[in-house]
């Protein structure tokens, strides 16, 4: 393809991603195809010949777009967002033609010094403590093996790198965490026998005089703490740890303290929403995912660091065809996490904050924690319905209950859940809490309007009322 070629489809491209975020409320937001069904749709032998673009945007738009589940439909209120925007996506195209690899400073310093200061801009957002320093990793989960790496290696005064870790570390975690934790202490070596997983109270939050008492044991038997794991926003409720308490048995016990806020840390740029950060001077290290609230396209997870000096001292390589004459002045952030290679996540994250403003950011969360408020008064109102846990953020959890057994609620709610997905307009997704089947509605979509919200509550009652006269 020429770059003539390159121009024109490059235009129509863009319109149609334009014509799609304008349309996608016309698609069912789940695909509706069977397992096997795009795959069948492909040849098994690569082409031998290059085929015209032509053909191949038509096959996108015949073969993949039906397998697509669309997660930029208003109606999505799966899981938690993850959301892009125009002005993320315009970067995205950037970053693509630019082709730019970050490992080190020199091999893309704006990419380096970008990245330095829209997470400074973030971190300044969030309200977290001044010196915390920053690096954009892939997910979560990889940000928070980088915690759990980092605190191995302090914990053993950096001596499992050269030596081998010989075990005897625990990590503690409330029973409500992120499943990504159970995968990190895995690969970390810390082993699955050695993650605590700490009581929680009547709103799902860590109880933190059972966190200390955890710790108390395991140094009575030898083990020693590394570190402790708290919660802004749990997966399954939005649930928030009481971050001081537990900061403040952190810092008696020295123990690394990393916190996750992958959805709800978007909330803290919101000054009513930064008591969820009080205790946060004892934080070692913080996660927050632009890529799920903050209108960031995937992959974009801001990782912050107390003491990047132990990041760096854990993740450092210094191979001889990477060493340059700058090296002792800059940030090289190959040594700032796992990954060598470096995509420039920064720069849709510049996009981003630089076209919405922290004001207009503020104005998206706002509406979509009214909405999530105004929602939780029609479950609650509605006396066939019951919360299951408190809404702090904009996830409500709630079930159908007519009184019938706990067993048979749950088949119900999992029959309501299929029949409200199977409509097409809206997407919820599901999770257990203390036994119970319970439906999130999770709110924060871009484009959801009150409109959306009001036709998913619309057909929920429309399938509980069909289900509950057929049951």
């Amino acid at each position: 393809m020429d770059n003539r070629a390159f121009r024109d489809f490059g235009h129509d491209f863009v319109d149609w991603v334009a014509d799609y975020l304008d349309g996608v409320e016309k698609y069912p937001v789940l695909s509706r195809v069977k397992p096997g069904e795009i795959k069948a749709g492909l040849p098994v032998e690569p082409p031998l010949r290059p085929e015209p673009m032509e053909k191949i945007f038509a096959d996108f738009r015949e073969i993949v777009l039906p397998g697509i589940t669309h997660w930029q439909h208003p109606g999505w209120f799966g899981y938690f967002p993850a959301n892009n925007s125009p002005a993320s996506v315009l970067a995205e195209i950037l970053t693509a033609g630019l082709g730019s690899q970050c490992m080190v400073w020199q091999t893309s310093p704006a990419a380096a010094e970008l990245e330095d200061r829209v997470l400074d801009w973030l971190r300044r957002m969030i309200g977290l403590p001044e010196g915390m320093a920053g690096v954009i990793q892939d997910t979560a989960s990889t940000a928070t093996l980088c915690a759990l790496l980092s605190a191995r290696e302090k914990t053993t005064g950096f001596s499992s790198n050269q030596v081998g870790f010989k075990g005897g570390l625990a990590v503690y975690a409330s029973d409500q965490t992120h499943s990504s934790i159970e995968k990190g202490v895995k690969i970390a070596g810390f082993g699955i026998e050695n993650l605590r997983l700490i009581p929680t109270d009547d709103a799902y939050a860590m109880i933190p005089e059972k966190l200390e008492a955890a710790i108390a044991a395991d140094k009575d038997r030898g083990l020693t703490p590394a570190c402790v794991v708290a919660t802004i926003g749990t997966t399954s409720s939005t649930a928030v740890d009481p971050l001081a308490a537990i900061g403040r048995i952190c810092g008696r016990q020295g123990v690394w303290l990393h916190v996750d806020a992958a959805f709800a840390g978007s909330a803290c740029i919101l000054p009513e929403m930064k008591t969820c950060l009080e205790g946060a001077e004892f934080m070692d290290s913080f996660v927050m995912n632009p890529h799920k609230w903050l209108f960031t396209n995937f992959d974009c997870s801001a990782y912050f660091v107390k003491d990047p000096g132990a990041l760096v001292r854990t993740f450092e390589i210094h191979p001889e065809y990477l060493k340059t004459g700058v090296d002792a002045h800059v940030r090289n952030y190959r040594d700032w996490g796992i990954q060598l290679g470096r995509r420039f996540r920064a720069l849709k994250l510049w996009f981003v904050i630089r076209s919405y403003g922290v004001e207009g950011l503020q104005a998206l969360l706002r509406e979509h924690l009214r909405l999530a408020r105004l929602f939780k008064s029609w479950v609650e109102n509605d006396s066939r319905f019951e919360l299951l846990a408190p809404v702090p953020f904009s996830l409500v959890c709630f079930r159908f209950n007519d009184g019938r057994g706990n067993e048979a609620l749950d088949a119900f709610n999992r029959a309501l859940l299929d029949r409200v997905n199977a409509q097409g307009p809206v997407f919820l997704s599901h999770t257990s809490l203390r036994g119970r089947f319970a439906l999130r509605m999770a709110i924060g979509q871009r484009t959801t309007q009150e409109r959306h919200v009001r036709e998913a509550w619309a057909i929920i009652v429309r399938e509980a009322e069909a289900l509950q006269k057929e049951s």
